[in-house]
């Protein structure tokens, strides 16, 4: 007997729509009608002679026929279809290229940093608020004045971002080799004093340009212009504002005992010190005498300080 070749293939299976045809369901649902039995809605049974449909070929290839009195294999069950398959692109369709993914590299341009200039005195005779203000602070006073303490909090209770910068600590960043000016102020002290403040005015400037303010601290001398406020205003910029935080000598000693470390000095040197650090007066910059004063306080004066430094900028 002829039997017909070329039948199409079964649709694929799809969720909902029960198996394949050509599959026993008996094989999967215990509960299934008996064999020969068509359950409403089902399509036809297939041609006589056909166990289940035509048996699978090679895409392109007709299926090949059987021998006779033997039934053909049942076809290759189909995998369900995806519940979102993709659309492929029709012939010459151009498909559009997928969107870049956000850049997460942190490459963030900066701004290079350049001298510091004077902020803009406010308009009229409103006073500058200097809280919300970029500024450049130089904190200058004697060993035992308060700076890092005064320094640190003024920067961290501020309503616009500002970094703290101590020369010291930028100092000591040599480990190797540190030439501690205790010891003896000589060419390798000097040329590390030189190197930290030139590092110190650097970061400054570049703080500054990405909208951060500064406030820096060190032990300026009025009477040594080679390390004086000349390098800092070349390094920082004319925008720099000096301000000399000065309290009397007894303070200075009481705080300078509580040091630990080689921050703490001797008796005489701290005397010493202070009483250079004297000649700031008559010079023109704003001088603080914090020793009734706690480390807010002191803040809080600074800004005043600032306020009118602003209004009316220093010479120096």
């Amino acid at each position: 007997m002829q039997h017909a070749v070329g039948s199409p293939l079964p649709p694929p299976h799809q969720p909902g729509h029960g198996p394949a045809t050509g599959w026993s369901s008996a094989a999967q649902h215990p509960s299934a009608p008996p064999p020969g039995a068509v359950p409403q809605g089902a399509p036809p049974p297939p041609a006589p002679g056909f166990a289940g449909g035509p048996a699978p070929h090679a895409q392109g290839q007709a299926p090949g026929p059987h021998a006779p009195g033997q039934a053909p294999m049942p076809p290759a069950p189909h995998a369900p279809a995806p519940a979102h398959a993709p659309h492929a692109p029709a012939a010459g369709q151009q498909v559009a290229p997928a969107p870049p993914l956000p850049d997460t590299t942190g490459h963030v341009q900066l701004p290079p940093g350049g001298p510091v200039a004077m902020p803009s005195p406010p308009q009229g005779t409103a006073r500058a608020d200097t809280g919300a203000t970029t500024l450049a602070v130089l904190l200058i006073g004697p060993a035992g004045a308060g700076k890092t303490s005064v320094a640190k909090f003024w920067a961290e209770h501020r309503r616009v971002p500002t970094a703290h910068i101590s020369l010291d600590d930028v100092r000591e960043w040599v480990r190797s080799g540190f030439a501690d000016p205790q010891s003896g102020w000589n060419d390798h002290s000097e040329a590390q004093y030189r190197l930290a403040r030139r590092t110190c005015g650097f970061a400054a400037r570049n703080f500054l340009a990405n909208g951060i303010s500064c406030i820096l601290d060190d032990a300026v001398f009025p009477d040594r212009p080679v390390v004086g406020l000349g390098g800092w205003k070349r390094h920082v910029g004319p925008g720099l504002l000096p301000v000399v935080l000065l309290p009397g000598l007894e303070i200075v000693l009481e705080r300078n005992a509580e040091r630990s470390g080689n921050r703490r000095l001797t008796d005489e040197e701290v005397a010493r010190i202070h009483g250079r650090m004297a000649g700031w007066y008559g010079s023109g910059l704003p001088i603080i005498d914090n020793s009734q004063l706690d480390v807010p306080s002191t803040a809080r004066v600074l800004d005043d300080v600032l306020a009118r430094a602003i209004a009316s900028p220093p010479k120096w």
